[in-house]
């Protein structure tokens, strides 16, 4: 099993380590999962997440050819700019869901999902043509992500720039944290303001350090797998192989935003198709009625019949509802109640807005 670079620093903070996707990592710390939820809500949390895979695209065709390969539209990207978009496969099924940065209209940096990132350098490399450099920089780089509203106040107290010149979505490279040479973004996966940050490898240990440390005055814990996925479901953020997968589609996942349509691209004539003819299946939010935990893959009833089932579902801290992301039939998706099965019983929940959780941002 693999580890990162911070493996005695989990430990030493009291994390409780799990094989995940054949990385050792901390699944929660002593705190415990919903402790590190509402502080990341409230005021900070650090993950690492220096398991995810980093892709370098370069060439004089890098655009070109990025932009045939994702749904996105990667021509008006400037430099410095993030996007969201979908690798997708011929039939407009998701390869992965990734991070597009652009330093450049010949230089791009790509995050993919850790259990992906094989499979994604792959499938660059075999659609890969003349004037374009894929490299695969996973084995490389580690990456911290700090998350919540005092995130920007405390990189401030350990970063060579000030992170509140930062938007949105944009990143900065070759500055310093806590004296390492890193990129840093505006990113997260939580539904808060926060920053992702990569730098070589190993030389991560002294940035853990120094965040933890300047974060001790706002309340900054460190905080592992279980809170990262409670904190993205509420603010209703996708999971690869739950919302999306190879036969699950960006537009069924309602996610249509990132998949522009009027241009090409692998897996964009299906998919026009699918909108064209109207969508088969929808992700919608449900709320439980009666008492019982929603889990993923449980199935969705309405009307007599089963609609679909839950792609992701558990309780939430912030709102303290038990709540379920599931896809179902369209012609189910207007509906307001529904049945999902618990352990071989009928439980009833009501229709919900997603995003459960939404923060409105500064900027």
């Amino acid at each position: 099993m693999k580890r990162t670079i911070f493996y005695d620093d989990h430990i030493a903070a009291g994390g409780k380590m799990v094989d995940f996707g054949g990385w050792e990592l901390p699944v929660q710390y002593g705190s415990g999962i919903i402790e590190e939820h509402k502080r990341v809500r409230t005021a900070a949390g650090l993950f690492d997440v220096s398991h995810m895979g980093e892709v370098s695209v370069k060439g004089p065709k890098a655009e070109e050819w990025l932009e045939g390969m994702v749904t996105n539209t990667i021509a008006a990207m400037e430099d410095g700019q993030v996007i969201y978009t979908f690798l997708c496969y011929p039939n407009g099924g998701v390869v992965d869901d990734l991070l597009v940065y652009r330093k450049s209209r010949e230089d791009y940096f790509l995050v993919v999902n850790a259990s992906n990132a094989e499979k994604d350098v792959e499938w660059l490399s075999d659609h890969v043509r003349e004037g374009v450099e894929v490299e695969d920089l996973s084995s490389r780089l580690s990456e911290l992500a700090l998350q919540g509203p005092k995130a920007e106040e405390i990189l401030k107290k350990v970063a060579s720039f000030d992170p509140s010149a930062l938007g949105f979505f944009r990143f900065v490279e070759n500055v310093e944290v806590a004296g390492v040479k890193s990129l840093v973004s505006r990113t997260g996966y939580t539904g808060e303001d926060g920053f992702e940050i990569y730098f070589p490898w190993d030389e991560g240990r002294q940035v853990w350090k120094a965040l933890m440390e300047a974060g001790e005055e706002f309340g900054l814990l460190p905080a592992g797998l279980g809170s990262r996925d409670s904190l993205r479901f509420e603010a209703g953020l996708p999971l690869y192989g739950h919302e999306l997968s190879a036969s699950i589609t960006p537009l069924e996942a309602g996610l249509g935003y990132f998949v522009h349509l009027d241009k090409d691209f692998i897996g964009s004539v299906p998919l026009a198709a699918i909108k064209k003819h109207g969508i088969p299946r929808k992700i919608i939010g449900l709320e439980m009625v009666d008492k019982g935990i929603p889990r993923e893959h449980y199935e969705v009833r309405a009307k007599g019949r089963t609609v679909g089932r839950v792609t992701s579902g558990g309780f939430s801290p912030t709102l303290d509802k038990s709540l379920a992301s599931a896809l179902v039939d369209a012609d189910a998706a207007d509906g307001e109640e529904f049945l999902i099965v618990i352990h071989g019983r009928e439980k009833r929940a009501k229709r919900t807005k997603r995003p459960f959780y939404k923060k409105n941002y500064k900027r």
